[in-house]
């Protein structure tokens, strides 16, 4: 698909573009280019004052319907929103979590009284949320999930225990969906099932996880006794794999066109670190930096296309190579990064050791393979999904 817009699309355009430029300013200027992946330490609660101050004038959520408390825009005017929204060097959401999974999973499967409930403070940049589903022992394979729930009929809540690990912002969120086994002594996608739970209570601990970069965005999460309302289920018992999977869908919307934006930002700064250092005078290093731009052409084509199709959290077969083309590809990033600063770039002269923008996006970009699906995975997942091959032998 090739998306054309048209003189309404480019008016819209212009309109998101003046006002992100008025208002990154003064007190959000420092916010620019901030918070992306590898920096979401920084500036937590003034992310969350610039997306209570865009929600004022409704730019948070602005593809869901109007019903909901968005804006309706059509994909054409998402994709611009994200592209312009990048450009600039907004900041990264604080509550992407919530305004592009949590908040279209419920919008898809949720009752109405949840929607009532959840949406508004999401809408409102008030209620931030984090995912559990990984586990120690069920990482990409989310069938494995041991975290338990059972239904307490008596209270009228049910109760949680297990643990889930690297939970992004788990410490800064108000809620996090959890996909926990409900039916004893289930396997695999049976079982499961899609809950809602609240953060702030005592039966849930929250433990960072220092990373390379010295920072702990990401989380383990133990849930002993911790509980919900019977009410904040999503979907029947059992159909926790399904509305999973329909997330994971949601999760490669238009969204991913700001993400390529935030990653031609990146380039752009290795550009010139090359034309500082002199290693654009290197045919070898030129021409990894041709690869590049390519390559990020080629993700946003693959992209359009993606986004050519069904928005109910579907998965087409162009969806399910993304994940594995941008990590692997802003994994060669960071080792560009490092080849143009050259030798230097792997040694700080003293402590206390701080980073600069493109060592600490090196070193995150090594987790680029593994979160969110390994490469492995993602491989299984293309070639018994996409290409209908035969599925994995189990047990080996």
């Amino acid at each position: 698909m090739k998306i054309s817009f048209s003189p309404e699309d480019e008016q819209f355009r212009e309109e998101i573009a003046i006002w992100l430029k008025e208002n990154l300013t003064g007190e959000f200027e420092q916010l620019r280019h901030r918070g992306g992946p590898g920096d979401e330490h920084m500036f937590p609660e003034e992310r969350k004052v610039w997306e209570q101050h865009m929600a004022k004038a409704g730019w948070t959520c602005p593809g869901w319907p109007e019903e909901y408390g968005g804006r309706g825009l059509s994909i054409n005017q998402q994709v611009i929103f994200h592209e312009e929204y990048a450009r600039v060097g907004g900041p990264g959401h604080m509550g992407h979590i919530g305004e592009g999974l949590a908040g279209p999973t419920i919008i898809a499967f949720g009752t109405e009284e949840q929607k009532k409930r959840f949406l508004p403070g999401i809408v409102d940049g008030t209620e931030y949320w984090c995912q559990g589903y990984s586990e120690p022992s069920a990482g990409s394979d989310l069938a494995n999930v041991k975290t338990k729930a059972v239904l307490d009929e008596s209270s009228g809540q049910w109760v949680i225990n297990g643990q889930k690990v690297w939970t992004s912002l788990a410490h800064e969120s108000d809620w996090c969906f959890v996909i926990a086994r409900t039916e004893p002594g289930s396997q695999g996608h049976k079982g499961l099932s899609f809950l809602l739970v609240p953060m702030d209570q005592p039966n849930i601990e929250v433990r960072p996880i220092e990373q390379l970069t010295g920072t702990s965005e990401f989380n383990e999460v133990f849930f002993d006794e911790a509980v919900t309302d019977a009410a904040n289920i999503v979907g029947k018992p059992g159909d926790g794999w399904k509305i999973a999977m329909a997330l994971l869908g949601f999760e490669r919307g238009v969204s991913t066109l700001g993400q390529q934006m935030h990653f031609q930002n990146e380039l752009d700064e290795v550009i010139k670190e090359a034309q500082k250092s002199g290693a654009a005078e290197d045919p070898a290093i030129r021409q990894r930096i041709a690869d590049a731009w390519m390559g990020l052409r080629i993700m946003r084509y693959n992209s359009l296309r993606m986004l050519s199709g069904p928005q109910d959290g579907s998965l087409q077969k162009e969806a399910m190579i993304y994940k594995l083309y941008w990590a692997t590809w802003h994994s060669d990033l960071g080792k560009l990064a490092m080849d143009v600063r050259g030798a230097d770039s792997e040694v700080l002269p003293e402590g206390p050791y701080e980073l600069d923008r493109l060592q600490s996006m090196y070193l995150f970009t090594r987790s680029d393979t593994i979160y969110g699906g390994t490469n492995e995975i993602q491989r299984n997942i293309i070639a018994e999904r996409a290409l209908g091959m035969p599925k994995e032998p189990k047990g080996r």
